[in-house]
């Protein structure tokens, strides 16, 4: 991490952790495709039989992965400042997994919410919040047991590429 003693002030090092516009419109583009393809393998490896829900699993992983490249790819580089490449290596594989996971896990929770949202109590009253808690947490151990399984092997191996690709020094 950056230590808050750096002679780079906090503008100066957020602007020196943004990536260009074609490695982040590309990236978040690959990391989607990449995403993806790692749920409709993780699917088809399990012989889902149901091509209509395979898509939106996929769609799922996908709309994850693209927004989450970006931050996740920022926070990596905040976190690894100018340390060796083992360090960087390990930022981004941390800052991606985890933007990854919990940008989808987060879209999965909304899914699930709005599907359950019928049989909830009126909104803003204590049963409601209950009800959103309990919905919540049930999602996210869904999500947990049956969605993580889906970034192995594909998602995986992209994470290490993706650790290798941007720890590398700059040319």
């Amino acid at each position: 991490m950056l230590s808050p003693a750096s002679p780079m002030g906090l503008a100066a090092r957020i602007r020196a952790a943004l990536p260009t516009w074609p490695v982040a419109l590309g990236g978040s583009l690959a990391w989607a495709i990449l995403m993806g393809a790692s749920a409709a393998l993780g699917l088809w490896l399990r012989a889902w039989e149901t091509r209509a829900h395979i898509a939106e699993v996929m769609a799922l992983f996908a709309g994850g992965g693209a927004v989450a490249f970006l931050p996740g790819l920022v926070v990596a580089r905040l976190m690894a400042g100018e340390r060796p490449r083992g360090a960087v290596f390990a930022a981004v594989f941390l800052a991606l997994s985890l933007a990854t996971i919990g940008i989808t896990a987060a879209a999965y929770v909304l899914i699930y919410r709005s599907y359950y949202a019928t049989w909830h109590a009126p909104a803003f009253t204590i049963t409601w919040t209950f009800q959103q808690v309990f919905t919540t947490l049930g999602a996210l151990g869904q999500f947990a047991v049956l969605g993580l399984r889906l970034y192995f092997p594909l998602g995986f191996a992209a994470l290490v590429a993706a650790g290798v690709l941007f720890s590398r020094p700059p040319r």
